[in-house]
């Protein structure tokens, strides 16, 4: 069951619920800390790469992991997906499987074993900062610019997995997004870790072509992000007239569907979502909605790479 993230969360300041469960949080942040001090971290022979997040879904992750694979594909190096097996997360799978060799298991050691049989080099794992059985030889904190941190506290008061100020016992931030906000949120990560390596990356829409700019068109998306979706489309000349957002990871019925397809029909527009949402979608008239297609651009992207690699 997906369930769509309280909307208090990313309020720009914590409100009452948050404050009445945040004895709950602290017991968070203490097991955090329990884990990170009791496990063992594994170092493996394959170089490894985590794209992971402390805000709750909708970073960009996926989206970076497959543009870091696309890259060192290029440069001839034998690199692969590691992620943890969602049955809720068969989109993401076959996304990453689509583009390269993806291992996949319940436990993230294992599939990790299997990419090391085959003599991968570069393992990058999809999700994962807080699998504390493994050391990592690169961790990239994803953040989306739109929704940042929310309202700062850790769940179930906001939506960290843990409190930011852990950013120092990391080297990289990843800030996905449209520019949204980024001297605000670069001086709040610099404040917390000086030296931190902040990199910085772009939606870039593949085939725009496909679509009538002429056209108005309904939106809609079940993934972390909606808001970057929706800003992202706009500011390419799509005219959004309504967008619908569903929870992440959402499994798309039929009545949902037909129900989008009747709206659309009332409201005289075309229809428009992801091409993540469009994996998911399993009905007769799917040919009646059109998927965007994008591409991460990574502003600092030899920074980046050489960070991965060397």
């Amino acid at each position: 069951m997906n369930l769509k993230k309280p909307k208090f969360w990313d309020y720009k300041k914590p409100n009452i619920y948050s404050y009445i469960l945040f004895p709950l949080s602290i017991i968070v942040q203490i097991i955090h800390f329990l884990k990170t001090k009791l496990n063992k971290q594994k170092k493996f022979n394959i170089r490894t790469v985590c794209v992971g997040n402390i805000y709750i879904g909708g970073t960009g992750k996926t989206s970076l992991s497959l543009k870091i694979n696309e890259i060192l594909t290029k440069k001839k190096i034998r690199s692969c997906f590691v992620k943890k097996f969602y049955s809720n997360q068969i989109d993401e799978q076959k996304l990453l499987s689509n583009k390269g060799k993806l291992f996949i298991s319940k436990q993230r050691s294992k599939a990790l074993i299997e990419a090391e049989k085959e003599n991968y080099q570069v393992a990058i794992f999809d999700d994962g900062l807080q699998d504390y059985s493994i050391k990592h030889n690169v961790n990239l904190v994803c953040f989306n610019n739109f929704n940042w941190i929310g309202n700062g506290m850790t769940i179930p008061s906001g939506p960290l997995r843990e409190n930011l100020n852990n950013l120092k016992n990391y080297n990289h931030v990843f800030l996905n997004g449209n520019g949204e906000n980024l001297s605000n949120i670069k001086s709040k990560i610099l404040s917390i870790s000086p030296t931190i390596n902040i990199h910085e990356g772009k939606y870039v829409p593949l085939n725009l072509k496909d679509f009538n700019l002429k056209n108005d068109y309904l939106a809609f998306s079940g993934i972390g992000n909606h808001n970057t979706f929706i800003s992202m489309i706009k500011n390419n000349g799509i005219n959004v007239v309504k967008d619908i957002e569903f929870s992440d990871h959402y499994n798309f019925k039929n009545e949902d569907i037909d129900k989008i397809l009747d709206l659309s029909k009332k409201l005289n527009c075309k229809v428009i979502t992801t091409e993540k949402d469009y994996m998911r979608i399993r009905n007769n008239n799917i040919n009646e909605i059109k998927y965007i297609k994008i591409d991460l651009h990574i502003i600092d992207e030899d920074k980046l790479i050489n960070a991965i690699i060397n």
